[in-house]
């Protein structure tokens, strides 16, 4: 039996997310599956939640919307996550908060073969 290649990516860190959002893109053609975790480092005190939603790309540059989606978190230090298999070249994730209301987050991206 052979190992599974894998490998975690972090593509954004400390980064504020209000209002319209999209991660930094990833290339990501030679895994199988990909999963999300988005933790929330921060939040503002009226933060209303968001959703987020993963896209796929051929060229890293044109996106499309995978179908998944999930919540973002809504306490400090919690963490939610989408999954996805059977995507193109390139995954990010986009969506939009509540309001004007915002989240400091840390998202990793984790792959495997």
């Amino acid at each position: 039996m052979a190992l599974r290649r894998s490998y975690t990516a972090i593509v954004e860190r400390n980064v504020r997310w209000q209002g319209e959002f999209a991660s930094e893109p990833y290339e990501a053609a030679w895994a199988s599956e990909a999963i999300f975790f988005v933790r929330a480092l921060d939040l503002s005190a009226d933060f209303e939640g968001g959703l987020a939603s993963v896209q796929i790309s051929a060229d890293g540059i044109h996106w499309v919307d995978e179908g998944m989606t999930f919540e973002l978190p809504t306490t400090k230090g919690q963490v939610t996550f989408g999954k996805v298999k059977h995507f193109g070249g390139f995954l990010r994730i986009q969506g939009t908060t509540g309001g004007q209301s915002s989240v400091v987050v840390l998202v990793s991206l984790v792959l495997k073969e």
